[in-house]
């Protein structure tokens, strides 16, 4: 999954570096896009959380026909859900991109790339529903290497479609979610095929697993929702407090954001891979193995995370260059890189408290887990550091709430351990 997820998550970071090139108006125009992204992103991975918690928990407690019941209907409430909010973000483009800080000639830009790039987010979002239900079952080769197969192919389109070939000029910034839409339809069929030849879907009982399954899964994926969709809401209000200090200091943020990302890809990999392992164990009872599995996932991720952190604020001026060739964008991307990137071993603590929460029976401490990063310890010591001391001090404020907010988790989560062990509660 780790590999998978560089990828999937590289070749994010490749759109953004060959945009980059267009200029520093397609840049920020693109990173306008970013919060919303995230939103459909939340959406999808909120629900994929409710369907690797429940059908793993299934799984572990043997109940194979339930577990395929449980697959059909994700597959096809996630597909619907997606596609309404794609069109209602699309409806909705002009006032929110104003209300962003956009000004018309960015929005012009975004109009002609918003289209495709929600295209692009629907495909991947029903990309993503399969890839969890084949983590649900235990296979984690596959979409890993989906993830890769996809990588490449839009890494081959993205120059061919942003750039052109010959006499062709090509697409310019829609050319980059073009490419992503494509990438994801190709992934879609191929791993759709490979579904088709499992047992881990039924059309029989479906009204009646809704009725009994309901309850568990809005108890999961509600709060899981809210959880994931509480980041782009601060990435709103974030890139408005950037917006704030220029077009230039956007552009480094996007730049920035995607490559937070790629940086936390070991993180995301275990929140993927690490639930359906503990939904497992839930199902079972088997809590000493729980213990054990959190112990190891937060050393790897604060050993992995810091050591990653320091040896890429070391070189912070090198990958600024390799990333953007404009001086005031690459200036500012180095000093955020700097600031920013050691702190994501705290908030790879807390995400992985997050992602366990979810998976063993506590969705509501997840989420105020969740809002607590942002809106108690990020947001704060980000605008203060941007009213101190400009981007150096946005930059210092973010790092300092990722710290704060992973000291908190690892506390609530020591609590969490060290309480008397609980019953298995997996709904009958």
């Amino acid at each position: 999954m780790a590999i998978g997820v560089l990828s999937l998550l590289g070749f994010q970071l490749v759109d953004s570096a060959f945009i980059a090139r267009l200029g520093t108006a397609p840049l920020a125009a693109q990173s306008f896009t970013f919060p919303l992204s995230f939103l459909v992103i939340g959406i999808q991975v909120g629900m994929g959380i409710a369907i690797a918690a429940l059908i793993s928990r299934a799984l572990g407690a043997d109940e194979t026909a339930r577990a395929r019941r449980l697959g059909s209907l994700v597959l096809v409430v996630g597909t619907a859900t997606i596609a309404l909010l794609v069109l209602l973000l699309w409806a909705i483009q002009e006032p929110v991109f104003g209300l962003l800080g956009a000004d018309e000639t960015t929005r012009e830009l975004i109009r002609h790339y918003w289209a495709p790039q929600l295209l692009a987010a629907w495909l991947g979002a029903v990309l993503y529903f399969v890839y969890s239900l084949f983590r649900a079952h235990g296979d984690t080769w596959l979409p890993g290497k989906m993830m890769v197969i996809t990588s490449l192919l839009n890494l081959m389109l993205d120059p061919l479609l942003i750039f052109g070939v010959g006499s062709w000029e090509g697409l310019g910034l829609p050319g980059a979610a073009w490419a992503t839409s494509i990438a994801f339809g190709t992934g879609l069929l191929l791993v759709g095929r490979r579904l088709g030849g499992k047992d881990w879907l039924a059309v029989e009982g479906l009204a009646g697993e809704v009725q009994r399954s309901l309850v568990p899964f809005a108890g999961i994926a509600g709060p899981a929702m809210v959880s994931q969709l509480m980041p782009p809401l601060a990435a709103m209000l974030a890139i408005s407090v950037v917006a704030s200090l220029g077009e230039a200091q956007v552009a480094a943020w996007g730049l920035a954001s995607r490559l937070e990302t790629l940086s936390l890809m070991v993180v995301l990999a275990m929140t993927m891979s690490l639930p359906p392992w503990l939904g497992r164990c839930y199902g079972a009872g088997d809590w000493d193995q729980v213990h054990r599995l959190m112990r190891l996932a937060l050393r790897v991720v604060v050993v992995w995370q810091l050591s990653l952190g320091i040896l890429l604020a070391q070189v912070s001026p090198w990958l600024a260059l390799l990333l953007s060739g404009n001086p005031e964008v690459r200036d500012d991307l180095a000093t955020l890189i700097r600031f920013l990137l050691p702190s994501y071993a705290a908030l790879g603590v807390c995400m992985i408290v997050v992602s366990a929460g979810n998976a063993l029976g506590w969705p509501l401490r997840a989420m105020l887990m969740s809002a607590g990063r942002l809106f108690v310890f990020y947001l704060p010591c980000l605008w203060t550091g941007a009213w101190l001391g400009d981007l150096v001090g946005l930059a210092m404020g973010a790092a300092i709430g990722n710290l704060l907010a992973g000291l908190a988790a690892w506390q609530v989560l020591r609590r969490i351990l060290e309480s008397p062990r609980r019953q298995s509660s997996y709904p009958s």
